[in-house]
């Protein structure tokens, strides 16, 4: 599946928008994307995958579009998530909760190059977890956020949030201090299964791989590597020096340790 609710969706307005879509549709037909929509039809379904016996829902919002108007005849293009949408969204969370066993929301949300989560944050996650939601993995930030367990003290069910991933693949143009962290990323890997008694959908495991974006001058200059696999030679190579002195092998492990803790590898 692809997650298509970010701020820049809107870019190139609603041409844009449409050819997306239509690329999707005509070229690869059996992927799904999640997040922005051709149909007010389509904007209430509720995107599930089946695996096993498992059902799963998964839902993608974002908190705007870069200031760019949602099209005025398209109000359910883009899956955004704001205080007029709130009533809306709670009702998506609360359909995927009745309609499947495990609900995952994908938010775009945060801000950009802080390495904690923001009062928006703290707020859609109040609401994801109170509706239902098992699993939120977060973008946006461009760099690694933490993640945190909640527990509903009354049934006993618990959401895990990955506030942000950070970078996958990127070659930032900021400079200074900090700057280092935006190369750094992770992979989220979560095992969902049924409890003992199988009565209900849980993550079983968890952890995080983390990733360094290696830039190099030349084609192909531009690689990620598992931070388990990177060297102290190649820190010292890669350009993300010129704009942090700072970043290092030790510098990407040490990152990871503060923000993720136990959880990565």
């Amino acid at each position: 599946m692809i997650l298509h609710a970010n701020n820049h969706v809107l870019d190139k307005g609603r041409k844009g928008l449409m050819n997306c879509m239509e690329f999707w549709d005509s070229t690869y037909p059996d992927m799904e994307y999640l997040g922005i929509h051709d149909s007010a039809e389509d904007s209430e379904e509720i995107y599930f995958f089946e695996k096993g016996s498992l059902r799963i829902s998964v839902l993608n919002f974002t908190y705007g579009t870069n200031g760019i108007p949602v099209p005025e005849d398209m109000p359910w293009a883009v899956d955004i998530m704001n205080d007029a949408k709130k009533d809306r969204i709670e009702g998506l969370l609360k359909s995927a909760r009745e309609s499947s066993d495990f609900v995952i929301v994908c938010p775009h949300w945060g801000t950009e190059y802080k390495l904690s989560p923001d009062s928006f944050q703290r707020k859609w996650d109040d609401i994801f977890f109170e509706n239902g939601a098992d699993l939120v993995i977060g973008t946006h930030p461009h760099v690694i956020e933490p993640l945190e367990w909640r527990t509903d003290e009354e049934t006993g069910r618990r959401m895990l949030t990955i506030y942000s991933l950070g970078n996958f693949v990127n070659w930032t143009s900021g400079r200074g201090e900090g700057t280092g962290n935006r190369v750094v990323g992770g992979l989220a890997c979560v095992t969902i299964g049924w409890n003992e008694n199988a009565t209900k959908a849980v993550i079983r495991n968890y952890d995080i791989v983390a990733t360094v974006c290696q830039l190099e001058k030349g084609f192909g200059g531009v690689r990620v590597i598992p931070l388990h696999s990177y060297s102290g030679t190649l820190a010292e190579k890669n350009l993300i020096r010129e704009a942090d002195p700072s970043f290092s092998n030790e510098f990407c492990i040490s990152l990871c340790d503060s923000i993720w803790g136990n959880a990565w590898r």
